[in-house]
C-alpha cells in the first residue's frame, strides 16, 4: 500500500531531481544505521516525502556526506541525514513490520512472514520510543482490517482509517502546524489507500479479496468516479499543504502532489485498459 508518492522525474530540473535523491539516500543510509540491511528493505518515495517536508517546516539541522553503498557501489552519492530522517525511518519500518502482518494474514505469503519477524525486534524498540503513536497505529490498523473482514461497503470509512494512520505519522510536534500536518497527511493517506484499491480491483476481484471499489466496479462511470475522488483527496491535501510556511525545496515537493502522484495512476490505468483489450 506504499510506493504511489512519486516525483515527476522529467519536470524537474536536474539539481532538484539531485536534492530530492540525497534525501532519499540518506533515509535509506539511516533505515540502514538504525535498523539494519533489512530496514533498507523497508525504504518508500512516500516516506522521503514527509522527511522533506518536516526537514523544510522545521529547519532540521542536516549533516551531508558523499559515501557508496551496496546500491552505488562504484560512484559516490550524497546522503542527507538529519533527527527528522531517524524519525521517518522509524515510521517507515513500523509501517512496514505492521504491512507484512497484514499481506501474511491475506495471503499466507512466508516471505511477508519472515520480513515482519526479521523486522520485530526493531519494531519493539521502536514502540517503546513512540509508545502513544505505535499503539495508535497499531488499533487503527486492527479496525482497518476488521472492516475489511468484515465487508464494509463505504469506501470513505475504510480509506478514513488509513488517512488517520497517515496524519498521526505527520504530525511529528503538537504544536501550531499541527492542524496542517494532520490534513496533509489524512488526504495523502485516503489518497493512498483508494489508488492502491484502484491498481489492485482486477485481482481482487479475480481472488474474491475485499477492495472497496467492487462496488462500483461495474457502473459505466467508473473509472470517473475513481478520478473524482482522487482528485478530491489530493485537492484537500494541497490546500493544507501551501498554508505550511515552507521555503526550501517546496517547488520539489509541489512536483509530487501536483504532478508526481499522478504519475502512478497513470500507470494503473494504462495497465487495466491492457487487461480489458486482453480479454476481449
Amino acid at each position: 500500500m506504499f510506493g504511489y508518492v512519486l516525483i515527476n522525474k522529467p519536470e524537474l530540473k536536474i539539481k532538484e531531481f539531485d536534492i530530492y535523491k540525497s534525501y532519499y539516500c540518506g533515509l535509506c543510509h539511516t533505515l540502514g544505521e538504525r535498523h539494519g540491511l533489512k530496514g533498507r528493505v523497508t525504504l518508500t518515495y512516500d516516506m522521503t516525502f514527509l522527511l522533506m517536508l518536516l526537514s523544510d517546516l522545521y529547519d532540521a539541522k542536516e549533516t551531508i556526506k558523499e559515501s557508496r553503498c551496496f546500491v552505488h557501489p562504484v560512484a559516490k552519492h550524497r546522503a542527507r541525514q538529519s533527527s527528522v530522517t531517524d524519525y521517518c525511518a522509524d515510521m517507515e519500518v513500523l509501517l512496514a513490520y505492521h504491512k507484512c502482518i497484514d499481506d501474511w494474514k491475506d495471503d499466507k505469503k512466508l516471505s511477508k512472514k519472515a520480513i515482519a519477524a526479521s523486522l520485530s525486534g526493531a519494531r519493539k524498540r521502536i514502540e517503546a520510543e513512540y509508545p502513544m503513536k505505535a499503539k495508535f497505529i497499531e488499533d487503527k490498523l486492527k479496525e482497518l482490517s476488521d472492516m475489511e473482514a468484515a465487508e464494509e461497503v463505504s469506501i470513505d470509512r475504510t480509506a478514513k482509517i488509513f488517512g488517520e494512520i497517515m496524519a498521526s505519522i505527520f504530525v511529528y510536534k503538537e504544536d501550531e502546524w499541527k492542524e496542517d500536518l494532520y490534513r496533509v497527511g489524512f488526504y495523502l493517506g485516503k489518497y493512498i489507500y483508494l489508488l492502491d484499491a484502484y491498481e489492485d480491483i482486477e485481482d481482487d476481484i479475480k481472488s474474491g479479496s475485499y477492495n472497496p471499489f467492487k462496488v462500483i466496479y461495474n457502473n459505466e462511470d467508473f473509472e470517473n468516479q475513481v478520478l473524482n475522488l482522487l482528485l478530491m483527496m489530493i485537492g484537500e491535501c494541497t490546500d493544507a499543504f501551501e498554508r505550511l510556511p515552507l521555503v526550501e525545496n517546496v517547488e520539489i515537493m509541489r512536483n509530487i502532489l501536483y504532478s508526481g502522484v499522478w504519475v502512478k495512476f497513470g500507470q494503473t490505468k494504462a495497465k487495466n485498459h491492457g487487461k480489458e483489450q486482453k480479454e476481449e
